[in-house]
């Protein structure tokens, strides 16, 4: 059985830069993920300004911005009885970014790997054996017959997280709502922009990836999602065939984050909306928190100060950000009240551009020193 510091199930963006940090740290780590990389995610594929002094830390953020990409300079907010609002997004390098997450995602895991990761793809975790309150090892089983043991175990395998529901801790979720999205040719003359549009059936994000790709997210409620996807077809001429993916939950519980050799990060702790440009932030300082506490921990320092730091840590990362979810939430359930929204802003700009700025602020990426 191979024996690591840490054991980090799920390579997206919170667990490949966990497992970076980590080795970094001189940690042994280990991430076993289900997929093979490259793949695609559903995701609004916005990285916002937050994001940039976590990927300078991990040494990646030119090779970012070296992907096939675009710079995004406005948000234009459509009603559904067309009145628009448009506000500017901030410029300079460390602006609004779109990016395929196949190609971020992997370029994340391939960092973690050269820096001494260890990397399991196509690894699905069927068992775990240890105790939330015990700091024993943990014992790691996949469906390749694979075992590993590890002095500290990380969630990070997404919304619906294999490692919360085999502790017996994943919550039960809301499923008032379903998301799908697709990359389809970028329409003549969409121009550098994020487009979010409200609809009778939901709404619809759309942002432009590089030179020739239009992110398009579709979200609305059960019943009528299938108009807005007759809607979308119909609006940007895309054929019946055209692939989808979906995703669900779009709510659900947090997972509190901190055990005694058990920590959760990204969607496995906490779900939040995949298309406000909020969500790859959120992972990736998470895996870095959580890559501080292990640290510290497996170096000898004092467990619960640790995780009493990485709990507070995370409270204040979400701290005053989480009510934009909650109105992504209300403008699928009541599209008509959004779209109120838009047109009061009209006559009041400084209401959208209060949130524009909220979503794609960059002091939430601020660190300090003993980082």
């Amino acid at each position: 059985m191979k024996i690591f510091d840490v054991a980090i199930v799920g390579g997206g963006p919170a667990g490949s830069s966990c497992a970076a940090f980590c080795a970094l740290a001189g940690l042994r780590a280990l991430v076993l993920e289900r997929e093979k990389f490259p793949r695609e995610k559903v995701c609004g594929d916005c990285l916002n300004p937050s994001c940039w002094p976590v990927l300078k830390r991990l040494g990646v953020a030119q090779c970012v911005r070296e992907l096939p990409h675009s710079k995004l300079g406005s948000v234009h907010f459509i009603a559904i009885d067309g009145h628009e609002v448009t506000v500017d997004l901030p410029t300079g390098d460390d602006c609004e970014f779109s990016v395929k997450r196949s190609l971020f995602d992997d370029l994340l895991l391939r960092r973690a790997r050269d820096l001494g990761t260890q990397i399991r793809e196509e690894a699905t975790v069927t068992a775990l054996a240890n105790s939330l309150e015990s700091t024993r090892d943990w014992k790691i089983e996949t469906a390749a017959g694979e075992s590993f043991s590890a002095r500290a175990l990380i969630g990070a395998d997404g919304r619906n997280s294999t490692v919360a529901r085999l502790c017996n801790l994943l919550p039960h979720p809301a499923r008032e709502r379903v998301a799908l999205q697709a990359h389809i040719p970028l329409p003549r003359n969409f121009g550098k922009r994020v487009v979010l549009q409200f609809l009778r059936e939901g709404y619809s994000g759309q942002s432009p990836v590089n030179e020739t790709e239009l992110n398009l997210c579709l979200v609305g409620a059960p019943p009528t999602i299938s108009r807005l996807r007759q809607w979308a077809e119909r609006h940007f001429e895309i054929t019946a065939d055209q692939p989808w993916r979906t995703i669900t939950p779009l709510t659900r519980s947090p997972v509190p984050c901190a055990h005694e050799n058990l920590l959760f990060v990204g969607d496995a702790a906490r779900v939040v909306e995949p298309f406000t440009g909020e969500g790859i932030y959120y992972a990736i300082r998470s895996g870095q928190l959580a890559a501080n506490a292990i640290t510290k921990i497996i170096r000898g320092e004092d467990r619960q100060l640790a995780l009493r730091g990485f709990a507070c840590a995370c409270v204040e990362m979400y701290k005053g950000r989480l009510w934009i979810n909650r109105l992504a939430r209300a403008a699928v359930l009541s599209p008509r009240i959004a779209s109120a929204f838009v047109r009061a802003a009209q006559i009041q700009p400084a209401i959208l551009s209060l949130l524009t700025r909220k979503i794609v602020s960059s002091s939430n990426g601020a660190m300090t020193k003993r980082e």
